[in-house]
């Protein structure tokens, strides 16, 4: 039914004194006081909440809208990396109101021009958590191509050293950061982070407080990347290395690469260190997909087990058994 007016009542506490607002309205339903005891502004305490319904503003006094719910996340420690341009966009809307439709437009509004990957990263992943904190669980699906495309592309160690020497022709600095990557498996944001207060050279150890897993991690400097850390100068900021994400640090590893003649798979930039690091732990060290999650730098089976090809199995070994025009079957 249409939303009504009811005038005050008498109650068992004694009499209300206001006019209610009762009804549904475009399929809302409608049960609240209208804080008045005259009719004329009961009416327009009506009209207003039609406007507010028509406008999809309507939220019950103890409905949670996204903002408060946010808020709320946010005060009990939760990422806010992204939440910024989900509150401009969904504001005080009711969280009763936001499901995957919502979510789906929100996710091509909010970035028109990103990929699947980006998308779900800074859309579904942090408005699912931010649900889940406030006690709602919906089967959120994900954009296709929400994982991304995986680049299992590597560096073989003849291709890594010439662009380790190209670098640091460039800017020694630069090399010592690439040599970094490639020897600890740190994300690019990672490595620029570290501080020196986070780091015993003599002990081959550095300390990664905030990861991408949001837990802090425990890295071993090898030998190779400790005795390069020890030409750094230090800087004012406390940081192990001076650079930023910045054009001018991509720029430098394109024309690294170039000289080196070494091609990077493309989208891949920095990330082919940490690809090298993982598929030379297979390939030289011998941990398992086990044992790359045991390093800290995969937080999970799923995400390190990209690496299982690059390494030849023992049953694939037996193939050198096989017949030739020179052996004879026994």
């Amino acid at each position: 039914m249409p939303l009504k007016l009811y005038p005050p009542r008498k109650a068992r506490t004694g009499t209300t004194p206001y006019w209610r607002v009762r009804g549904t309205y475009l399929g809302i339903r409608v049960s609240r006081s209208t804080k008045t005891g005259k009719r004329s502004i009961a009416v327009q305490v009506l009209r207003s909440l039609e406007r507010e319904i028509e406008r999809g503003e309507f939220a019950k006094p103890s409905e949670r809208t996204f903002a408060s719910a946010a808020a709320a996340y946010m005060k009990a420690g939760g990422e806010r990396t992204h939440l910024k341009k989900l509150l401009e966009h969904f504001g005080d809307r009711p969280l009763s109101q936001i499901g995957q439709l919502e979510i789906d437009a929100a996710a091509v509004a909010i970035y028109p021009k990103a990929s699947e990957a980006t998308r779900n990263r800074q859309v579904y992943t942090p408005i699912s958590a931010l649900l889940r904190h406030a006690g709602i669980r919906i089967d959120l699906g994900r954009p296709r191509g929400a994982t991304g495309n995986k680049v299992n592309a590597w560096l073989w160690p003849d291709e890594a050293f010439l662009l380790f020497e190209e670098a640091e022709k460039l800017d020694k600095e630069f090399a010592v950061l690439l040599i970094v990557l490639c020897y600890t498996g740190l994300r690019l944001s990672e490595a620029l982070n570290l501080v020196w207060a986070n780091v015993r050279l003599e002990d081959g150890f550095a300390f990664v407080p905030d990861t991408k897993n949001g837990e802090p991690r425990a890295v071993f400097l090898p030998p190779v990347a400790a005795t390069a850390m020890r030409h750094l100068k230090p800087h004012p900021t406390g940081r192990v290395f001076r650079f930023a994400k910045s054009g001018h640090l991509y720029n430098l590893l394109k024309a690294a690469a170039f000289k080196a003649g070494v091609d990077l798979p493309e989208r891949s930039a920095f990330h082919i260190f940490r690809h090298t690091y993982a598929t030379w732990m297979r390939r030289e060290a011998g941990p398992g997909t086990k044992g790359l999650v045991a390093t800290g730098a995969w937080k999970d089976r799923k995400s390190a087990d990209r690496y299982e090809h690059v390494v030849v199995s023992e049953e694939a070994r037996k193939a050198a058994l096989l017949p030739t025009p020179d052996r004879k079957r026994v």
